[in-house]
């Protein structure tokens, strides 16, 4: 299960979407959010889905690569299905039972919200599978930057992001060989209830948090080594610039949100 994890991972290559500047991905995943929710019926999901299908075939990302994403939150897109199917009221039932009651809204409502959580993740996978961790921080970082002038530490805010999604496959790898070591010596994680095997995980939080401190403590000190001093002063090798791919990719994102809005008014 915690090697079907894949956010944080980027996967190279020199698409139309790779090629892209950071702050436009940036912000057409922020619109591509907006139009999701924007959505009210079948044919604005279906606008949503094909846009997002669009740039996986442009980016080379295979379905396969975002369903096995999406297979750790198997459980959180269920419970909140099961959450909206039963506790949405409404007087037309389906189905009634003392306290069990299911209505066509309920059902609408959870097969919807299931929907919008499936595709919120897919898309923004997306955005760290084609673009590179230190790209997202510069990027953010230039997008925030009027915020500097209130004070706000944008710099580093960005770079704790980005050390985030670095280390988010090194302590997925770190989790599973310390889950490896704890079966090598009996341990049994798979097996009995839902409350046995989550209390049989305890015991890997407390070598993970180590691990984790330790990691972070080299960290700052390979930093200060290096007289790493921040951002101020600070150049970089590669210097963001928007060319006219992401004029168009502006242009479709517009679009997009066009399409979803005038789509509200259409109903089934």
């Amino acid at each position: 299960m915690l090697k079907d994890i894949t956010l944080g991972q980027y996967f190279p290559g020199d698409t139309a979407v790779h090629r892209l500047d950071p702050r436009t991905k940036l912000i057409l995943t922020v619109v591509y959010i907006a139009a999701l929710f924007t959505a009210n019926n079948w044919f604005g999901y279906l606008l949503v889905f094909a846009a997002l299908a669009a740039v996986m075939i442009i980016a080379h990302i295979g379905p396969k690569a975002v369903l096995r994403g999406l297979k750790p939150l198997i459980f959180i897109i269920v419970f909140t299905a099961i959450l909206n199917l039963f506790f949405t009221a409404g007087d037309d039932y389906i189905f009634h039972w003392r306290f069990i009651k299911i209505t066509h809204t309920g059902v609408h409502n959870a097969v919807t919200m299931a929907l919008r959580v499936m595709l919120l993740v897919a898309g923004t996978f997306l955005l760290t599978y084609t673009t590179s961790p230190l790209a997202i921080t510069d990027g953010l970082e230039m997008l925030l930057s009027p915020l500097k002038k209130l004070k706000v530490p944008v710099y580093e805010l960005s770079l704790m992001m980005s050390i985030a999604l670095r280390f988010i496959p090194t302590l997925i790898e770190e989790t599973d060989r310390i889950m490896s070591a704890q079966k090598a010596r009996g341990a049994d994680l798979e097996s009995g209830t839902l409350i046995d095997r989550a209390k049989a995980l305890l015991p890997l939080l407390i070598p993970l948090f180590v691990s984790a401190f330790r990691r972070a403590d080299e960290l700052a000190t390979a930093m200060e080594c290096r007289c790493y001093n921040g951002g101020e002063g600070r150049t970089r090798m590669k210097v963001l610039k928007m060319h006219r791919g992401d004029a168009v990719a502006f242009l479709l994102g517009a679009a997009l949100m066009a399409g979803v809005i005038l789509l509200r008014r259409v109903s089934l």
